[in-house]
């Protein structure tokens, strides 16, 4: 006999509008979607296991986050799939898309997707689908990866910072570009210029083993915006002139953004994200010697994060993404705190969607004015626009959410690895209450981890939308591990 379970809810986010609704789940698929109070589907609530929201909580699909680094195999003591995927359900995500580094190996091959699928298995909180890299060494290779189940294809303008994943020059590009239009693949692309970079550290008379020093300024003066604004325009070039899909990760200069629109307007096929350290944390913020804040692009000042949340509020940017990024403690700190040496990347996956929440709710933003680019935003710039959404026959990843509820950020209680974040000893509005994967809880508010492992591998090609045969029965509570 099939497990069944209804959840109610005066609030769901379904089809772009809240509704009340009652969901009802069948051995982990949404079997159903119907208003509450009609006979049939009562009848059918009273025979099943009943979950009634609270009236301050809202039902709304798993979020998805489609830039997480997880590290596996081969920087386990940077973070992993078990803490990683936990952090994500711990924040709202039900579905991760994980990149070619830093594991060791990169994902530059179908032997090291193999490798990095089988480190995963048996420790996804969430649902996980995969990035592969573009490097120097596998162009014209890249259809191979394509075929193993990646996504699409991660590269880098500027050096990346590990030796393992080279980066591409103009030429490298447009002939990524090239190869992977004639399979219309996707091509996302880190968007910095390492000639304006290399100028930027000499003006700010950076040491020779990059040293810059406690101060925030000179860290942010040696990543000038021109360089993010030159680098996406090779990108907008050669995606006009090959005819490919492209996408920038985490556009950080507001200014970019005018590029970004005309090249859309004339049907370029450019997709963008941001992330929510653009969005709520500004340089005027950043102390000296602050590293937790370092990332690549720079977190800007206060005037360029409104220019991003225009490109927010008005359609330019297509999805809210963690770029979760995190490292031990001794490379995020190293140097003492000199923004030259401390390695850059912010670790953001569990507190991203209530800190974007926060900033917005200051704003006098609404919540449904976010939630596409939480959801089927970063769903379809994976190619996988079955998820993020609450639909009959659809695997049953929800989230529920109360938009009130403050806490404060704890970086000690967060699920990572490591225990740092730039936003420790921060107000928020809105807690993730319960994550439901594939119908198990997998998250209740206050767990220090994963109550059940029920998480699935998402590969290019598969209909992320159905869930498989070894779906997880519905609303089930998992063993806290």
């Amino acid at each position: 006999m099939a497990d069944v379970s209804v959840i109610r809810a005066e609030r769901a986010w379904i089809d772009g509008a809240f509704r009340p609704a009652e969901v009802r789940i069948v051995d982990g698929v949404i079997a159903g979607v119907t208003r509450p109070g009609r006979s049939a589907e009562a009848d059918a609530a009273a025979s099943a296991d009943l979950h009634v929201l609270g009236a301050d909580e809202v039902l709304l699909p798993g979020l998805v986050d489609s830039h997480v680094h997880l590290d596996e195999p081969g920087r386990t003591d940077w973070e992993g799939f078990a803490t990683g995927t936990a952090a994500a359900a711990a924040g709202g995500i039900t579905t991760v898309f994980d990149m070619p580094l830093n594991s060791v190996p990169v994902t530059t091959t179908p032997e090291a997707l193999a490798a990095k699928r089988a480190a995963a298995a048996g420790k996804l909180a969430v649902d996980v689908g995969y990035w592969g890299g573009a490097v120097p060494e596998n162009l014209g290779r890249l259809r191979h990866l394509a075929g193993a189940g990646v996504v699409g294809f991660k590269c880098f303008l500027v050096p990346s910072g590990i030796d393992e994943f080279g980066h591409l020059d103009r030429a490298g590009l447009h002939a990524a570009l090239t190869e992977i239009a004639a399979f219309d693949g996707l091509l996302i692309a880190h968007a910095e210029d390492e000639a304006h970079l290399h100028e930027a550290a000499v003006d700010v008379g950076a040491g020779p083993a990059g040293e810059l020093g406690r101060h925030y300024d000179t860290f942010l003066r040696s990543r000038p915006p021109v360089s993010e604004e030159a680098a996406i325009g090779a990108v907008i070039d050669a995606a006009r002139a090959t005819g490919a899909r492209a996408h920038i990760v985490h556009v950080a200069d507001g200014q970019a953004l005018d590029a970004i629109r005309a090249a859309k307007a004339d049907g370029v096929r450019l997709t963008v994200e941001t992330c929510p350290h653009y969005l709520t944390l500004s340089a005027e913020e950043v102390p000296d010697g602050a590293s937790a804040f370092k990332c690549c692009p720079p977190i800007r000042g206060r005037a360029n994060q409104d220019l991003l949340w225009e490109g927010v509020l008005d359609g330019t940017i297509d999805a809210i993404v963690s770029d979760h990024s995190p490292a031990t403690l001794a490379l995020k700190t190293a140097g003492g705190g000199d923004f030259g040496l401390a390695w850059g990347g912010i670790a953001g996956v569990q507190t991203g969607f209530a800190s974007v929440w926060t900033e917005a709710a200051r704003r006098g933003i609404p919540l449904e004015s976010l939630l596409p680019l939480f959801t089927t935003g970063p769903a379809r710039i994976a190619g996988m626009p079955g998820l993020g959404v609450i639909a009959p026959g659809v695997r049953a990843n929800l989230t529920v959410f109360a938009p009130e509820r403050s806490w404060t950020v704890d970086a000690h209680r967060l699920l990572y690895r490591h225990k740092l974040s730039p936003w420790d000893g921060r107000a928020m509005r809105g807690a993730v209450v319960t994550t439901v994967v594939g119908g198990t809880v997998v998250y209740r508010a206050g767990d220090d981890d994963a109550r059940s492992r029920p998480g699935i591998e998402l590969l290019a090609g598969a209909d992320a939308g159905a869930a498989p045969a070894t779906a997880a029965h519905p609303m089930r509570e998992g063993a806290t591990s």
